[in-house]
């Protein structure tokens, strides 16, 4: 097998990275431990890519740009049309960016960001340039809408879905639907759930607990004193009420 085209000695390349020998390496490059670079890759001079890093497809990342670990670069397109054909990906001179290593099988689409200390579950979709602040936490199966920005400390609950452009606050409560800036809840997610296969049971049941939350004349303690009342064996709602009692930033309403 041939050697990739590297252009200079001067180049400082992990010995676990794989490199394609039909990649082009410019010069002063710095490849860390196990990377790996596709045939079609080209790496202009100076380019950083630290460990664990994949660059794939027909990519061209230019001068002295840094890749941090774990991100991935030139791999399928975030579509869920795509059926395969070529793709290119490109990526300017001293461009800097990364990803955190998150939950499994989320979708975290273009200029999204996760900041520090997040915690992000599985499933969790972030949509392009939703933005996360430090110490957020998203629960499993929760959909972040396009241009959308969480406070830091804030908590999107199970299943929440945020609108696109909103600016959230306080904690985003599960199963809701939650929009606007600053942010306002609308009530249970129904499309949502209902795609989710619940029962009709347990969708009356969370019904009737936003219902007591958001249209009634209770502030939240008497609701949640209604809802423990007025709703058994729902074990949907007993989390909706688990999350507004450990909110410690209060939650959208």
């Amino acid at each position: 097998m041939s050697a990739p085209s590297i252009q200079n000695r001067t180049n400082q390349i992990h010995s676990s990275a794989v490199i394609s020998p039909r990649a082009f390496i410019g010069a002063g490059c710095r490849i860390g431990p196990y990377v790996v670079i596709g045939d079609e890759v080209f790496l202009g001079n100076g380019v950083t890519v630290d460990s664990h890093c994949v660059i794939d497809g027909r990519t061209r990342i230019g001068d002295e740009a840094h890749l941090f670990p774990f991100v991935s670069v030139g791999l399928p397109p975030q579509d869920l049309k795509f059926a395969g054909e070529q793709t290119e990906t490109e990526i300017g001179s001293r461009t800097r960016g990364g990803i955190t290593k998150i939950g499994d099988d989320c979708f975290i689409m273009a200029q999204a960001h996760v900041a520090h200390d997040c915690l992000i579950g599985n499933n969790v979709i972030m949509a392009n340039a939703a933005t996360l602040a430090g110490h957020v936490i998203v629960e499993d199966d929760a959909n972040i809408g396009a241009y959308s920005g969480v406070h830091q400390f804030c908590r999107v609950g199970r299943e929440a879905y945020i609108g696109g452009y909103s600016v959230v606050v306080k904690d985003a409560l599960p199963f809701a639907l939650t929009v606007g800036n600053h942010a306002r809840c609308y009530g249970l997610n129904k499309v949502g759930v209902r795609r989710r296969g619940y029962s009709r049971e347990t969708i009356a049941a969370l019904h009737h607990a936003f219902h007591l939350l958001l249209s009634s004349k209770l502030n939240t303690a008497q609701a949640i004193e209604r809802i423990q009342t007025e709703i058994n064996e729902s074990s949907e709602v007993d989390e909706l009420v688990r999350f507004i009692e450990t909110s410690k930033r209060g939650v959208v309403k």
